[in-house]
């Protein structure tokens, strides 16, 4: 149990620091969005790539932040009836859920969206949007997003066994207060701040 345990570890870290590299294409897409916008009105100049690329990364953010989400414990969670059990009634039903729900899911997407993107890479295949870009990125984006769900799907597993075992912390309790919008605040000044001492 204890290598199982240093493997979730190890996926939990990997996780983290996607999720925290994602946060940084919010900024991006919002930088592409002002500038194609400011391009359309002070230039008269409009580029379905532009448009395009800010789906995709929309896409990646949102594909890539699905195991993030999970490790925080910030998914949607219907707490009617598993509010009434104990913790470790909470936790049985977290492991009936991954194992019969999250990873079956998310196994058959990750499955069927490989040919998908296969067939995209080999075909060369493109928008069908004039000047807009080639597709097989995006289509890698769902089996990839997958992926790492299905990955911390196994880390969380692992956790919560070892709770029940009482070899690891809850791991759904909150690690701190800070919302994720907070934490980027909270980088983005203290990068601001490196930069200007320097």
């Amino acid at each position: 149990m204890n290598a199982l345990l240093k493997l979730s570890r190890q996926i939990d870290v990997l996780t983290e620091r996607i999720g925290k590299a994602a946060r940084w294409l919010v900024l991006v897409v919002v930088l592409i969005s002002a500038a194609n916008a400011a391009m359309r009105y002070v230039f008269n100049y409009s580029s379905n790539a532009f448009l395009e690329i800010q789906w995709y990364l929309f896409g990646l953010i949102f594909l890539s932040c699905a195991g993030y989400t999970l490790l925080r414990n910030e998914h949607v969670r219907i707490d009617l009836i598993s509010g009434k059990f104990s913790k470790r009634g909470q936790t049985w039903i977290d492991i009936f859920g991954i194992l019969f729900f999250l990873m079956p899911m998310a196994i058959v997407i990750m499955v069927l969206s490989w040919p998908v993107f296969i067939h995209a890479i080999q075909s060369s295949e493109m928008s069908n949007s004039a000047g807009g870009l080639i597709v097989w990125p995006a289509r890698l984006m769902i089996p990839a997003g997958f992926f790492l769900l299905i990955a911390q799907g196994i880390s969380e597993l692992i956790k919560r066994i070892g709770f029940l075992k009482g070899l690891c912390p809850d791991p759904t309790a909150k690690r701190n207060a800070l919302t994720p919008e907070e934490e980027l605040a909270l980088t983005i000044k203290a990068n601001t701040a490196q930069k200007g001492g320097a």
